[in-house]
């Protein structure tokens, strides 16, 4: 991506230079920036009161009684990540954010939950092996994380971990649905909006709505149908 976004640069730049616009390259420049700083300052002054609001609802316990609330959601979409397990909350405080339209707020709680996906990838290593090539996935005795994937086995759960520096199923979905993510208050659009000038800000809440709950069924099918691939 920086090299396509360098290499337009540079041809809008070079062709404005043959043509003989460098007056009006000088000016975008000078008033593209401007523009850049101030809608960084108006974006960080919108995800900094949502991030606290959401931490704020942490502290409280509001964001663990939402997760509790929704973990029969979160068992259909990952059936495979223990109930417990840190990632669960992490992908789920995503879900929330994303939700209500915090795509920024969101973004730090996506890396937590990539982490903790990734730890309970490892747990995966850690707690079975292969005895021959092609061979089934076995536990080790007496490990608890094998009674974990021996449980979750009853339940029909495939748990073949994947080798390090792959992305396992958990992360594709939560990336799928991640981005196709239901939006019931799409802030940042709204601020973006207001920033530039809208007389109607808000006139994006209805069609975002349509449009994400569209991309989130959507979204939810295609990685049940490859889950059962």
């Amino acid at each position: 991506m920086n090299g396509i976004w360098g290499g337009m640069l540079l041809i809008g730049i070079a062709y404005g230079v043959m043509s003989g616009e460098v007056k009006a390259i000088s000016d975008a420049l000078i008033s593209s920036g401007r523009e850049a700083v101030a809608l960084c300052v108006t974006m960080s002054g919108v995800m900094a009161l949502w991030s606290g609001l959401m931490e704020i609802a942490k502290d409280a316990g509001l964001m663990t009684a939402i997760v509790r609330r929704l973990r029969p959601v979160m068992r259909f979409l990952f059936p495979n990540i223990p109930e417990e397990h840190a990632a669960m909350e992490q992908i789920t405080t995503n879900c929330v954010a994303n939700v209500l339209g915090l795509g920024s707020a969101a973004t730090v709680y996506g890396l937590r939950a990539m982490a903790a996906l990734e730890e309970l990838e490892e747990e995966r290593r850690k707690s079975v092996h292969v005895h021959e090539p092609g061979a089934d996935w076995k536990e080790q005795s007496g490990n608890k994380n094998g009674r974990m994937q021996r449980n979750q086995r009853a339940r029909g759960a495939v748990l073949c971990p994947v080798p390090r520096g792959t992305a396992s199923n958990e992360m594709c979905n939560f990336l799928i649905l991640n981005i196709s993510s239901l939006q019931l208050i799409p802030v940042s659009v709204i601020a973006w909006r207001s920033q530039y000038g809208s007389v109607n800000p808000t006139a994006i809440v209805g069609p975002g709505i349509a449009a994400t709950a569209v991309s989130t069924g959507v979204a939810v099918v295609f990685c049940k149908l490859m889950d059962r691939k």
